[in-house]
């Protein structure tokens, strides 16, 4: 897993690529990104398959704030990023959600 930032100039925008690997989706066909950025709709960002069998999402995301996510496969499991800037805890879901910084 990991999160690539590309700021772009002149803009209060950075584009992050957010990335799943293989590993962590294992048998499932469809995985979303899910977070504050798409109001947590399970079905608003869904990720690209890659060659790899990794799955990759790239979102233009506002500067200057955090924005929590975790990833869904085929509607039920839930990962973290393993390489997000920190977690914060959810009593929503009483576990912890990923966290980016832009």
């Amino acid at each position: 897993m990991a999160l690539k930032k590309n700021y772009l100039k002149g803009k209060n925008v950075c584009k992050v690529t957010f990335s799943l690997p293989k590993q962590a989706v294992k048998e499932g066909k469809k995985v979303f990104l899910v977070g504050e950025f798409n109001e947590w709709n399970g079905q608003a960002t869904p990720m690209k398959k890659q060659k790899d069998g990794s799955y990759v999402a790239t979102l233009e995301l506002k500067t200057g704030r955090e924005y929590q996510f975790r990833y869904c496969i085929d509607g039920g499991i839930w990962e973290n990023d393993y390489e997000a800037d920190r977690y914060e805890f959810s009593p929503i879901a009483n576990t912890d959600n990923s966290v980016v910084a832009v």
